[in-house]
């Protein structure tokens, strides 16, 4: 219904100009004689008045087609012209614009929804943007939505808090959904927007206290941030482990990226490997990725020696080239249930 809304101005200009063409191509015809080729041709250069000559000397029958031809052709313009304004002063072609974006947006798949283009908002965008994962950012706010239309961003212009937004934005086909908003009411709206559309999509919020941040949990979020405990932290590892920090700098710049490998929970599965310990099943030397540590409910095990065995349930986090954990999923087969990139 909309496709038509948008397309019926154009039939009024359309049909004026076809009928024009057909009719001088019958008007040359009856007078002139021409076959319809010529006649077609000769109303197509006088409509368009690019000078080229007459096919054949005109008849004065044949000079009156030609003058109705040019009033006519001039009439269809200067309507054409008059339609084309009342339309952009309509805003009709902010909504043909509109149009062609949300067909972009229903296109995107496995895309990060960034709700809020703030400091942290553009911090996550340019990171996202340098991994080359698809983004759509979700801004109300006109200033924001064009700093980052000019960052290259497809930005979605709505109120983040609504359904109807977080459904345009495509939640269902999303890989994760980064709320932060510059409140924590709006952020928790989100959330439970989000959650309740699709449960098991992977929800992260940004927090400004304590208590927002248990409520965020509550609501649903995946992981809960707080940019000031956050940055807290980071300033004290920088003082007390500088080297720790400097690695994760350098690695953030590789190539190189951690993943979590999340095992099965059906024993089932498991029945067709021979090996369940790291030593046995070669992961590292067949993929050439490195496990970091193993987390099996409540117990983490890190550097896990060779000994080690996989079992359901269990969370693998996993240190490696793109083409190196491409491999190790292979290998793990049926037995991997999903993979998340983790921040490193």
């Amino acid at each position: 219904m909309k496709l038509r809304a948008l397309t019926k101005p154009w039939l009024g200009p359309i049909l004026a100009l076809n009928l024009l063409v057909i009719g001088g191509t019958i008007g040359y015809r009856l007078t002139e004689g021409w076959d319809l080729g010529d006649c077609l041709w000769m109303v197509l250069i006088t409509i368009t008045t690019i000078g080229f000559g007459e096919v054949e000397p005109l008849s004065a029958a044949g000079r009156v087609v030609t003058v109705l031809i040019i009033t006519g052709g001039l009439i269809v313009v200067q309507l054409t012209i008059q339609r084309i304004l009342r339309l952009a002063d309509s805003g009709y072609f902010r909504q043909l614009k509109e149009l062609r974006f949300r067909r972009v947006i229903r296109r995107m798949r496995d895309h990060v929804i960034v709700c809020g283009y703030g400091r942290i908002g553009q911090e996550i965008a340019e990171q996202l943007l340098l991994e080359g994962v698809p983004i759509l950012v979700v801004e109300i706010d006109p200033s924001r939505k064009l700093a980052a239309e000019e960052c290259g961003l497809n930005v979605l212009q709505a109120d983040a808090t609504l359904d109807e937004t977080l459904l345009m934005a495509g939640l269902e086909k999303c890989k994760s959904l980064v709320a932060t908003l510059p409140n924590n009411a709006a952020n928790l709206y989100v959330i439970l927007s989000a959650k309740g559309l699709r449960p098991e999509c992977r929800l992260i919020a940004r927090a400004e206290s304590q208590e927002a941040a248990v409520k965020l949990k509550l609501a649903g979020a995946s992981v809960v941030v707080s940019p000031y405990v956050a940055a807290g932290r980071t300033m004290a590892a920088t003082a007390l482990r500088p080297l720790a920090v400097d690695f994760m700098d350098l690695l953030a710049g590789s190539n190189c990226e951690i993943e979590e490998f999340r095992l099965s929970s059906n024993p089932e599965l498991f029945k067709n490997l021979a090996h369940r310990s790291l030593s046995k099943l070669q992961l590292g030397r067949d993929s050439g990725a490195m496990v970091l540590a193993i987390r099996d409910g409540s117990n983490l095990i890190t550097n896990p020696g060779s000994n080690v065995e996989i079992s359901p349930g269990q969370l693998l986090v996993v240190l490696g080239s793109k083409s190196q954990l491409t491999r190790l999923r292979d290998l793990l087969g049926q037995t991997l249930e999903t993979v998340e990139q983790m921040s490193s």
